[in-house]
């Protein structure tokens, strides 16, 4: 395992909307504190080297998280520490506002792709995940994010990165469907993001976490990578 080498361990941050967040989970652990609750005895470096930053905000597009990636992961590098970034956008994207999406598809990813080498450029290596579904949006939502997460998936596997494909399985997820139901509409309970969290494990986030490390660049990393360009506003999830 090559996690917890140089003097602070390991630096995972996820980045992404509501669904990063955690927001329903009367638990407040989401799907990315279960991954990492349950990846924790694969570490190899012990909980004092191991910090995790959620940095979900509720809402945001993939061109909202364009603008804030920079800065938000650059002042949480440290030299010689292994880092991760975990991003996951989309679901706000295809959100309809005035009779269109929210974020254009093909400007979605041209997002997803500038936060990837805006990460890799800070010295981060990423992962993503796919966008989870907003079950009160209805099917034509659903089918808009399903083309999109097929894009998302396709700007990952031209730059290597790993995706952990989730959409279509939550979308018919018995749990995951009545929680968002039963509140409102979107976020789930403690249920539905164990689901979630179950998925993005099957998706190699744990193989990832413990086998993966690209060449660190937080010492020398470049700050102008691209992943501060961009707006947007904001959308459900």
């Amino acid at each position: 395992m090559t996690n917890g080498t140089g003097r602070d361990g390991l630096r995972i941050a996820f980045f992404g909307d509501s669904f990063t967040q955690g927001v329903g989970d009367p638990e407040f652990r989401g799907w990315a504190g279960r991954v990492m609750t349950d990846c924790w005895a694969d570490l190899a470096s012990g909980p004092a080297a191991v910090t995790v930053f959620n940095l979900g905000v509720r809402r945001q597009t993939s061109a909202d998280v364009r603008v804030r990636l920079h800065g938000e992961a650059r002042v949480r590098r440290q030299p010689g520490a292994d880092h991760r970034l975990v991003l996951s956008v989309g679901s706000n994207d295809a959100t309809e506002e005035d009779g269109r999406p929210r974020v254009a598809p093909r400007d979605c990813l041209e997002n997803v792709a500038a936060l990837l080498d805006g990460a890799r450029g800070l010295g981060f290596a990423p992962l993503v995940v796919g966008p989870p579904p907003v079950v009160g949006s209805g099917a034509a939502h659903l089918e808009r994010l399903l083309e999109l997460a097929e894009g998302i998936a396709g700007v990952c596997a031209g730059r290597g990165v790993p995706f952990a494909d989730v959409t279509r399985e939550l979308a018919a997820d018995r749990i995951w469907r009545a929680e968002a139901l039963a509140g409102d509409g979107a976020h789930p309970g403690a249920g539905g993001y164990r689901r979630l969290a179950d998925l993005v494990l099957r998706g190699g986030f744990r193989e990832w976490l413990t086998g993966h490390r690209e060449t660190g660049r937080a010492e020398g990393a470049q700050d102008g990578a691209g992943a501060e360009e961009g707006a947007g506003t904001a959308g459900p999830a």
